[in-house]
């Protein structure tokens, strides 16, 4: 459906797509934010939220940002399998689940002029995470991140692989060893399964 509610079917340029959502642009159709869409790639159909919209004018027509409804799955999941993030190649390419719970996490630029995002990643794993955000860091952008477990207060460097403006950005964590990515990913393991109540300390704004 439309903005004006009536249906219509075309085929529309997708790209910086993630799990969880996409660009789209070259739609003919005026569509409103907060609206569901159907969207098909190859025989997969899916539903999206609309994020946002833009005007692009005549030539890129309508662009928006959207994001899987939830209990969806990605039509497109075979692309981003990693979710963006690029793992190396080896061993642990495959060896850390990605999760989807809401877990507190602190980013800022690594020159430290300021705290960009108190936020929560919404898919993460030992490696890396996503984050929902309507303004994503640049592609390639680098990042302190901060995160507790428990009473324990984590650091790590971070790269943005993955930068899609009005749905959010995938992370890859740079600067975590071996034994505290095993750590976290069992972590996560307990949070997913409700045996955490995890909440960030007070002093995580700090």
């Amino acid at each position: 459906m439309d903005a004006e509610g009536r249906p219509f079917f075309q085929n529309a340029n997708a790209s910086k797509i993630s799990s969880d959502g996409a660009f789209l642009s070259g739609i003919a159709h005026s569509l409103q934010a907060g609206e569901v869409v159907g969207i098909q790639y190859g025989e997969k159909k899916a539903r999206f939220k609309v994020v946002w919209v833009i005007d692009a004018g005549s030539v890129r027509k309508t662009e928006a940002g959207v994001q899987l409804v939830d209990g969806q799955r990605s039509p497109w999941e075979d692309l981003t399998r990693n979710d963006g993030i690029v793992l190396p190649s080896g061993s642990n390419k495959r060896r850390f689940a990605r999760y989807k719970v809401l877990f507190p996490i602190q980013i800022g630029l690594t020159d430290g002029r300021h705290t960009v995002l108190q936020t929560n990643a919404v898919d993460i794993g030992g490696r890396g995470c996503y984050v929902e955000t309507l303004v994503p860091l640049s592609l390639g952008a680098k990042i302190d991140v901060t995160f507790w477990m428990d009473s324990e207060k984590i650091h790590t460097t971070g790269v943005v692989r993955t930068s899609d403006p009005g749905v959010g950005m995938g992370i890859e964590f740079t600067a975590l060893d071996n034994l505290v990515q095993e750590r976290l990913q069992a972590y996560l393991e307990k949070l997913n399964a409700g045996f955490v109540d995890h909440t960030a300390p007070n002093n995580m704004l700090e």
